[in-house]
Parts: C-alpha cells; structure tokens; sequence
C-alpha cells in the first residue's frame, strides 16, 4: 500500500469540519470522499473525480453492502403497508382495550402502565429506528393525551428506546451496517466481533435502564420534572409558546378507507421479521460450522458465523411477502396496489440508503489511504492502550452531536479506531462498543439528529423542548459510560 502520511487523515477530518459547518452530512461525506480520490490520484482533479464516482459503484460491488442498502429501502415499504392495512390503528385499539381493562383493576395505575406500552413497544421495534420511533409516537400520542402526559416525556421515550435498543440487538440494518464496516476493516468474524463488544456497550444499556426507573420510580428531574409539574397542575401538554413538529411523512399513508383496523396486520409482518433474523443468520452461517455438533448448539454456532446482511435482507422480504399474502387475502389491497406502495415506501427511506452508501465509501476511501493505520502510528509514542476507550467514546460523541448522525459517525471512526486498537493492543471489543455508545450518545444529544427530529415529529412534540428535556438525561447516562471506559481502559488494557 503506498504512504500517503499525514495526506491520509484530511479526507475524514474535511467530512467533520465540513459537516460541523454546514451540518449537511451527505455533501460533506461527498467532498470527503472525493478529496480521498484526489489524494489516491496525485491531485487529478479528472481522475479523482471518476475515482468518487467508481467509488460508489464500488460499493454496490459488496453483496453484503448491497444487502444492507437493500434493506433499508424494503423496510419502508413495510412501515407503509402496515399504516394503509391499518394495522397501526388496530393496534392502538387493542393498546387501548388493554389499558382500559387495567385501569379497572389497577385505579390509577394507568400513567405508568401505557409508558411502559410505550418503551416496550419501542424495544421489540429494534428491527429500524425509524419504525420504531414512528410507530410509538404515532400509536401512544392519543393515550399519552388522554392520560395527561406531556408531550415531551413521549418524544424521550420513543428516542430514547429506539436507537439505543436497535444497537443491542444486531439483528438489523445498524448490525449489518457495523458489521460491513468491521470487515472492511479486516475483521474475519464481524457478527462474533460485535456481539463480544455489546457487553462494553454501556450508554445504550444505561439509557435504557434509565427510562425503566424514570417511569417506574416517577423520578424526572430536570426540565423532564417541570414539563410533568406543568402538565400535572394545568393539563398543557405542550409549553404556551411550543411549536408543535408533525411529520407528513406519518400521515402520507393512511388507512384505505372502509378497512377494519386489525392489530394482526402490524403484529403479524414484524413478528415475521423479528423471528426471521436469528433463523436466516443461522442459515447462512450452517455450512460454516467447524466439527461436529448438532441442535441448538450447531443453531448458535452457525448464527455466528452467518451473515448479517443476508439475514436481514432475508428477513424482511420474508415480512413482506407474509404481508402482502395476508392484506390480499382480507381483500384490503390488489396487486398494482401493493406496487405503488411498496415504491412509495422504498421512496421515503432512499435518504437512509444513500447515507449508507457514503459511509461505505468514505470507510472503503480511509481504508486505501490507511487513515486509520497513520493515525495509530503516530498516536503509538504518546496515546496510552488505557485512554483509548474513552477518548474515542468521546470524540465519537462528538462527531455525531456536531453532525446529527451516529452512522456517519461509525463510518468515519472505525475506519480510525479498529487499527488504532490493533496498533496499540488495546481490547478491540471495548474500543468498538466505545465507538458505538459515542456515536449514539452524540447523536441523543444532538438537535439536528435525524432520529431526535423523528421523535418529535411523532410524537407531535415541540422540537427544542425535546432535545431540552432529553439532554440531561442522556448527559447523565454519557457521563457515567465515559468514566467506565477510563476504568476499564485502565483495567483491560
């Protein structure tokens, strides 16, 4: 590989400092992949302008990146099908029955109960952020009004089970999109990589645990405690001066009319994903399985040595077709139909898949440049193994606050943090996870994060009093990591 020095760091450090300005992720990843051609081409302008263009293509050269993209386009055409078979209705009038029946029982009970519908609903959702963060501001929003809960703490609990949650479980698009990063990065055992660094993934953990106790223990403090106090005394779901974001993007698909809600068909594609990750994984991997084993003990072995793009591509094509076999045979919609929304639905998530491609190919451009490798080496003299964790959680961390984006920031970092790991013989796992927990602790915190944003669209919240209320306690729960890795970097190092 030729030696391109301390030229090998500027591609990434132009996407920051770029996206730092203009906080526009995608032209800033664009500029920095391009400087990386130009760099790798002896500054020709021509040359490393095709470089960036067949850089791209090259990135569709990747099956499991192309499974990956894939993926996330296919995942919103199934949020769109559910919505127009109303099956997100349904499933909010069976919230609502079960809420009704408790409340019968446990008189007063009810405030806690639908928040802990709410955060359970967004963890068994961990299969896209999106969706999940959609599907339980959407579905909870009325109850929580009804009930005299501010806006805010829905906004906090829908963010606050999304990420962290699709994180833990790497049976999704994060899973395969991390995973593809590890390989470029040499990994061989991307899916045993990950899941040895879930045990080091402590801001998602902490968050949450966190949201469990706030609810159960009715403990806010912060501005959290004074939106529960307003609403509490006055019955205002928002601040006097709120400005409410609400998401056409919600509403661009409702129920076909004249369709009975049924939760069945929101219930029955998801569970069809959900069980689908783990079986497919296995799947691919059962070929791969050294010696000789059988049942379950081969089922968890081959899951380790499959492939995470596969499976959720798989996994979701499945859902889809459970989907559209099920809604044609309640006569709810026809062929050309399913068609038009499937396009829709692919249509509305593109952003998410192109993010996707930019990361591979700043990821793939690092590589080739050895950014990571310049950076281990001349950090080697005074960069001790020990405050490696920390100071890449932090530095993740704040990546992804400046830029709104936790993948953008995965896509960057890895590139730098998995060699630095392997130079300085710092333990790969806690170095990853500390990546990992930065990216989605600046991402929390940040206001132009596309996820933070989401969350207050759906739950028809005001934007900055979300982000107000959060910030302490994802400040408190970021704290806490940090100090952990500079123990355990001390520790394991």
């Amino acid at each position: 590989m030729e030696e391109f020095g301390i030229l090998s760091i500027l591609p990434p450090v132009l996407a920051i400092i770029l996206a730092l300005r203009t906080k526009q992720v995608y032209i800033s990843l664009v500029f920095g992949i391009w400087l990386g051609w130009l760099i790798i081409n002896n500054w020709n302008i021509l040359e490393g302008t095709i470089g960036t263009l067949e850089g791209f293509v090259h990135v569709f050269e990747s099956p499991g990146h192309t499974r990956t993209i894939m993926f996330s386009a296919l995942v919103g055409s199934l949020l769109m099908f559910i919505q127009y078979s109303g099956g997100v209705q349904g499933f909010m009038i069976w919230i609502n029955k079960l809420l009704d029946h408790f409340e019968k029982k446990q008189s007063g009970q009810g405030r806690v109960v639908v928040q802990l519908f709410a955060f359970a609903t967004g963890i068994l959702l961990f299969i896209e952020t999106s969706i999940s963060s959609l599907t339980v501001g959407t579905l909870y929003r009325p109850v929580f009004d009804k009930l005299k809960i501010p806006r805010e703490k829905l906004a906090y609990i829908t963010d606050s089970s999304s990420a962290p949650t699709s994180i833990l479980i790497p049976f999704n698009a994060w899973g395969a999109f991390i995973m593809g990063l590890l390989i470029t990065q040499g990994i061989e055992s991307p899916l045993t990589t990950l899941a040895s660094s879930m045990v080091y993934n402590f801001y998602p953990m902490l968050t949450i645990l966190l949201v469990f106790l706030i609810i159960v223990l009715k403990k806010d403090f912060g501005p959290m405690a004074k939106a529960e106090k307003r609403t509490r005394d006055t019955g205002k779901l928002l601040n006097d001066d709120a400005r409410p974001m609400v998401s056409d993007e919600i509403t661009s698909c409702e129920m076909k009319e004249g369709t009975t809600p049924k939760a069945i068909n929101m219930i029955l594609p998801i569970a069809t994903m959900i069980f689908m990750m783990p079986v497919t994984l296995a799947y691919t991997g059962w070929g791969l399985v050294e010696g000789a084993s059988s049942g379950f003990n081969h089922f968890t072995k081959a899951m380790g040595y499959g492939s995470g793009s596969s499976a959720v591509l798989y996994s979701v094509t499945t859902a889809l077709l459970v989907a559209m076999i099920l809604y044609r045979v309640q006569g709810i919609m026809k062929t050309r139909k399913m068609v038009e929304i499937a396009l829709k639905g692919i249509s509305e998530l593109m952003p998410l898949a192109l993010l996707m491609m930019l990361a591979f190919a700043i990821s793939e451009v690092c590589n080739q440049l050895g950014t990571g490798l310049y950076v281990a080496h001349f950090s080697k003299d005074w960069l001790s193994p020990q405050l490696l964790p920390v100071i890449v959680f932090l530095l993740s961390s704040f990546i992804a606050f400046s830029t709104g984006t936790s993948w953008g920031t995965f896509a960057i970092m890895m590139s730098i943090a998995v060699p630095m790991a392997q130079l300085h013989g710092s333990n790969l796992p806690l170095v990853i996870a500390a990546t990992i927990g930065g990216g989605v602790f600046g991402d929390h915190c940040s206001p132009i994060s596309d996820t933070t944003i989401i969350s207050s669209m759906a739950s028809a919240s005001d934007h900055i009093d979300h982000v107000k209320t959060q910030l302490p306690y994802a400040l408190l729960t970021g704290t806490i990591s940090a100090v952990i890795y500079l123990v355990l970097g001390y520790v394991m190092g």
